[in-house]
């Protein structure tokens, strides 16, 4: 066992985040913590890896551990003791305060895996990665030999190094065996077994009061004396219904009893389903939405784009894809901008989603924000904030008080109900919990018009995009297909050039052999055995 926790209780102020009867992860665990944002997940971790105490209860550490922390807490003494690791993550061996966000995360993930611990903790180690750097962490947690947990919103890591997910739920944890697939299916089917508990609880209920009613009734007509009868025989009537009359009420007071002590079934949650038949998204009629003409940028010596082209086609869902600092960002707000080489169909009215989040009054509410600019009526509205996660009475909530990814929860909305036609996003899904981000995919999957989106999500982009827009080395090409499709394109591709270079080699080998056959002088032999063993050789590679 790598480490224990028992009767750990943690309150943050008056509200309590979790509180844990046991808990253990053994050595051979990977383990994926999930949960809605501002639940109580960083706060597990800490506790943990012992930077933060338990309100109640203990924890118990069997051996070294390692800690990625979230965000910009990172450790600025940790050195790299593994060349190869700071190689492979494109960082020096010492930290520096130069670093970017991207560079950061890549240093401290580096740092914690040259440790070489037997537990690895890890709170939401993609961020800021682009998705050459999530695939090199999925590997590299893939081949970790020790414990691991890890709190992350990457379904396709979760899948791929998981084997248990924890689930922070109504200040508790719950366990399930099995990668972040599997969880759903288990989810899935407790959903399927609470729906039909609570239908045998509502049958079983409904039956009971009917019967009590039933009874009820009965016990009251047989107070009734019929009529003409006289009086001795109406008092004859009477005690002979007495026995008759307390069976009745005793059966009433039993079947009253059952129904009291019969196990209440709340009835379980149900999403919202909304048709998103948004007219607008449809008022766009040119066949190309965007052309990308000879498009430069640089900033001062460095280079972004140089005389990049692309097309962008109506109801077409792109994603940018490319390394960070490759420009996505750039390039979306120099098609905003309508900078030279971005030339914009007349009809296209741009929802432009920036990473700054700007346009939301925080004194006003959810549904205020977003009516603003609505073209459509408040109960449409309402359909779209609850298909968001905002239902009932939260929409009524001032902004002041909603979180990061709430609040980029708000944002979506107010541009997928307003004129826009052509949706411009750039790295959506930032502040995002898992919940949030399948909604958000629900919504852009049923989305109508035209998307051009950044994302290093790729369950997210496999799940909404017909094309890629692939930036590299200042050129931008076009993929038909999503990220799944294209690394099974680029790996059939590098086959065929491997099976091409060895059908030339296997060829100039042969050739090599004649000629040593029929040569005669020594330096010709000489020469040509050189080639061959070296062809051979190149070949054994």
């Amino acid at each position: 066992m790598s480490l224990e926790l028992k009767h750990v209780v943690k309150d943050f102020g008056d509200r309590r985040l979790f509180k844990i009867d046991y808990l253990k992860v053994y050595s051979e665990d990977r383990i994926g913590v999930i949960g809605a944002n501002g639940i109580g997940k960083t706060t597990l971790l800490q506790i943990m890896a012992g930077i933060i105490e338990p309100d109640e209860g203990t924890v118990s550490r069997r051996c070294p551990l390692s800690y990625i922390t979230q965000m910009d807490d990172i450790d600025r003494t940790a050195v790299i003791s593994n060349p190869l690791l700071a190689q492979q993550f494109k960082v020096g061996m010492q930290y520096s305060e130069t670093l970017s966000g991207g560079e950061k995360t890549r240093y401290k993930i580096a740092a914690a895996l040259s440790q070489e611990s037997s537990l690895l903790l890890a709170d939401e180690p993609t961020a800021n990665l682009d998705i050459q750097g999530i695939e090199l962490l999925q590997q590299k947690l893939t081949e970790f030999k020790g414990a691991l947990v890890i709190i992350s919103h990457d379904r396709i890591l979760l899948e791929a190094v998981c084997n248990i997910i924890w689930v922070i739920d109504g200040r508790k944890v719950r366990v399930y065996k099995g990668d972040f697939q599997d969880y759903l299916v288990q989810k899935e089917i407790e959903r399927k077994r609470e729906e039909a508990e609570y239908d045998t609880y509502i049958a079983e209920k409904k039956k009971l009061e009917e019967a009590v009613d039933n009874r009820a009734n009965q016990a009251v007509s047989m107070r009734k004396t019929p009529k003409r009868m006289g009086n001795s025989e109406a008092r004859l009537h009477k005690m002979g219904n007495q026995k008759a009359k307390a069976n009745l009420n005793k059966a009433v007071v039993a079947m009253e009893t059952r129904l009291s002590q019969l196990e209440e079934k709340k009835k379980p949650p149900k999403e919202p389903t909304v048709v998103f038949d948004l007219t607008n998204a449809n008022s766009l009629q040119s066949k190309v939405v965007l052309q990308g003409e000879r498009v430069c940028k640089s900033f001062g010596s460095r280079m972004l784009f140089n005389n990049a082209q692309f097309s962008i086609f109506n109801g077409q869902k792109v994603a940018l894809v490319g390394a960070n600092g490759c420009g996505k960002t750039s390039l979306l707000k120099m098609i905003v901008r309508g900078e030279e080489g971005c030339f914009i169909a007349p009809q296209a009215r741009f929802g432009y989603f920036s990473q700054e989040m700007e346009g939301l009054d925080v004194t006003k509410s959810v549904l205020t924000n977003v009516m603003n600019t609505s073209i459509y009526d408040e109960g449409f509205v309402r359909s779209i904030l609850a298909r968001l996660l905002f239902k009932r009475e939260e929409v009524f909530k001032p902004v002041a008080v909603m979180s990061g990814g709430e609040r980029t929860r708000i944002t979506l909305a107010k541009i997928i109900v307003s004129e826009a036609n052509f949706l411009l996003l750039d790295e959506p899904t930032n502040y995002l919990d898992i919940p949030s981000i399948q909604a958000l995919e629900s919504v852009l999957t049923e989305y109508k018009g035209t998307i051009l989106f950044a994302s290093h999500d790729r369950k997210f982009i496999n799940s909404i995009v017909t094309h890629l827009m692939l930036i590299e080395a200042g050129e931008i090409r076009i993929f038909s297909g999503n990220y799944r499709q294209y690394l099974e394109h680029e790996k059939e591709r590098k086959e065929n050039q491997l099976n091409e270079g060895r059908f030339l080699f296997e060829y100039r080998l042969t050739e090599v052999l004649s000629k040593l056959s029929l040569a005669k002088d020594k330096d010709s032999i000489e020469r040509l055995d050189r080639e061959y063993q070296e062809l051979l050789r190149s070949l054994r590679c």
